[in-house]
């Protein structure tokens, strides 16, 4: 076997490192189950055993292909929260097998398409997910070794699947005898609420210090595995990434906590968002870090404050990311919890973390401009430079340095997502922004959801911001629609809270104290309840349909 270089970073191999300075520390806490990095490690190696057993593992190395192949098996692990998932990552990257996340709220074309794109070999899934992987199982063409996780369901073991506890129990425990390298890869599915689903290929390397750990902001890279390991030592982390890990924020954070030494704690019902649930388990387990997605995570974790006071005093950061969260719900939480820092991240699956904006009580509370690190900038439309600062020039938000390959068996997009200009490679996922003159990036919104009214560009999250201030409002999503004089119009999708009963003109009028009258909404409709991903991400593909059905408008405008 090939010995790994200290200086190749890979993922099973900075696991591997940890498990066996750290062996008797606390890795992962769920529910009643602790385990030990030994107990971690011991588990991963099974599995990874289990599907080397199975023929599943790398069989063209990465010279030999193009930035969108990949020569490698894939593992999909179509499962809620838990040991599980983490064990299913690590397992299958010490098998050198790449897993991929499932969204577990797709229905069964979503998941045919899903598991076909990803040319998927296993699935690790819970046994609630059973009948709907039995209907589908005939029809994804590469899948050949199911491992089911017993649950709560009941749902009896599928025809020719693997109980997951007893395969790990009769596989080997011995470290794979495998060369792990920097070249193996990390694979992140999109969400697809702009559209279909993409596997981002990234080699192993490259996410690490692109979103796990492996710069921390303001300090320089880590050198080396040892000094990773080294940096560990006096670690008191304790992180509970709130959100489900098949989003890449919630298992970044997972892992960054881990690169870091510390332990990752899940809720004991990360099936659902439960606001007591997340702070009673931050109480119990002494949590010091955990992760929300915007103000889906957190109003209701906020009206859980004011209803039962929590002994949150080992909380030091909260960080969101993935979707807006408003200074009004900044202030809120800082109100409960005054030591709190309050970390807005940026980030995408094409890129990984850029940047952050800090606040802590008494600082001025905004949100959409972030600082970013050196790898981040602003490019012209045209990809001819960088904007300059002040401008007011509106150009693509790109990272260069540590970027992923590609996307997944698409030549065309990966092209175009990811050019090498002058030399050098750039991820430019679409997001449109501008530079402040003192450098500070702001954030205007995906060019794939923005309004196009009357020649104005409208970016949805900020109609969204200024409908979310009003106290009325305890959810937004903004969608264009078609309109024969301008083209598009601004729609809204409000939730309002239990008992407020507000009009459209008072919403509009409220909104025209922050926004331009062209921004305004022309249309605004009420839903009970908001349906937004798993992750607490705004589903704009569900939102635009849901628009031109009660507008009475098809998909053209006819």
């Amino acid at each position: 076997m090939q010995q790994h270089t200290d200086l190749e970073f890979n993922l099973a191999t900075i696991n591997e490192a940890l498990a066996e300075a750290y062996p008797e520390r606390e890795c992962l806490v769920f529910r009643d189950r602790r385990f030990r990095w030994k107990d971690f490690t011991e588990r991963t190696r099974r599995l990874a055993n289990l599907l080397r057993g199975y023929g599943l593992g790398c069989h063209r190395e990465r010279h030999e292909l193009k930035n969108y192949e990949s020569g490698q098996d894939h593992l999909g692990l179509y499962l809620y929260n838990g040991n599980e998932y983490l064990e299913g990552m690590l397992g299958a990257y010490k098998a050198r097998v790449a897993p991929f996340n499932v969204n577990y709220r797709y229905v069964e074309d979503e998941l045919i398409y899903l598991l076909n794109d990803a040319d998927c070999h296993a699935l690790i899934y819970h046994a609630r997910f059973a009948p709907r992987v039995q209907k589908i199982r005939s029809e994804v063409r590469h899948l050949r070794l199911l491992l089911q996780v017993a649950d709560e369901s009941g749902n009896p073991l599928l025809p020719g699947a693997l109980d997951y506890e007893e395969a790990l129990r009769q596989a080997s425990p011995q470290k794979p005898q495998l060369h792990w390298c920097a070249d193996d890869l990390y694979i992140l599915y999109t969400g697809g609420t702009t559209g279909m689903p993409k596997g981002v290929l990234w080699r192993q390397e490259d996410i690490f210090f692109a979103a796990l750990g492996g710069h921390p902001p303001g300090a320089q890279k880590v050198p080396s595995i040892a000094a990773l390991v080294e940096n560990a030592r006096t670690s008191s982390a304790r992180a509970l990434p709130a959100p489900p890990f098949m989003h890449g924020a919630a298992h970044w954070m997972a892992l960054t906590c881990w690169h870091q030494g510390g332990a990752v704690v899940i809720q004991d019902q990360p099936e659902r968002l439960d606001p007591h649930d997340i702070w009673s388990t931050v109480e119990r387990e002494r949590v010091t870090f955990l992760t929300i997605v915007g103000d889906a995570f957190a109003r209701p974790l906020v009206d859980q404050l004011q209803k039962r006071r929590y002994d949150l005093s080992s909380l030091n950061v909260i960080l969101s990311g993935g979707a807006i969260l408003t200074p009004a719900l900044k202030e809120a939480l800082l109100e409960h919890i005054p030591h709190l820092m309050i970390i807005d991240g940026f980030g995408a699956s094409e890129t990984g973390g850029q940047g952050s904006q800090i606040v802590t009580k008494g600082m001025t509370i905004t949100s959409g401009s972030f600082r970013m690190n050196e790898e981040t900038l602003v490019l012209k439309y045209d990809l001819s430079g960088p904007v300059s600062p002040g401008s007011e020039e509106v150009g693509w938000l790109a990272r260069t340095g540590h970027v992923p390959l590609g996307y997944f068996k698409d030549a065309e997009k990966t092209a175009r997502t990811f050019p090498v200009i002058n030399g050098k490679r750039y991820a430019i996922p679409g997001d449109h922004a501008k530079v402040a003159a003192d450098g500070t990036i702001i954030v205007l919104g995906r060019g794939s959801v923005s309004i196009n009214s009357g020649g104005e560009k409208i970016y949805p999250e900020e109609v969204e911001k200024a409908l979310k201030h009003h106290p009325a409002v305890y959810d937004a999503v903004v969608v264009g629609t078609p309109h024969e004089r301008f083209g598009e119009q601004v729609t809204a999708i409000v939730q309002v809270r239990k008992g407020e009963e507000p009009t459209k003109d008072e919403l509009v009028e409220f909104c025209a104290r922050h926004l331009a009258r062209y921004k305004l909404p022309r249309e605004i409709l009420f839903v009970e309840e908001m349906v937004r991903s798993p992750s607490g991400k705004a589903d704009y593909r569900w939102a635009k349909q849901f628009a031109l059905e009660q507008l009475g408008l098809n998909k053209k405008g006819t």
